[in-house]
């Protein structure tokens, strides 16, 4: 159901993406509280929504990658 991955836009920004696939049986208002979850515990943002002509929504979420620096 998810497939995450890395990838690097611009230098020095990296993002994690997430591909959700949501069923057409699913109600709007639904998928809508399943992304606000995410959003609100896992800190992902909505990258791109598609529906497609069958009425299934496949969602990409991403999030920043923050990397910690060590100091001396």
């Amino acid at each position: 159901m998810t497939l995450a991955d890395r990838r690097a836009p611009r230098p020095g920004v990296e993002w994690e993406f997430d591909q959700v696939r949501f069923d057409r049986d699913l109600s709007r208002n639904v998928v809508r509280k399943l992304l606000v979850e995410r959003a609100e515990h896992g800190g992902w943002e909505l990258h791109r929504l598609r529906i497609t002509a069958d009425g299934v929504r496949r969602v990409t979420l991403r999030r920043k990658i923050i990397r910690a620096v060590r100091t001396a």
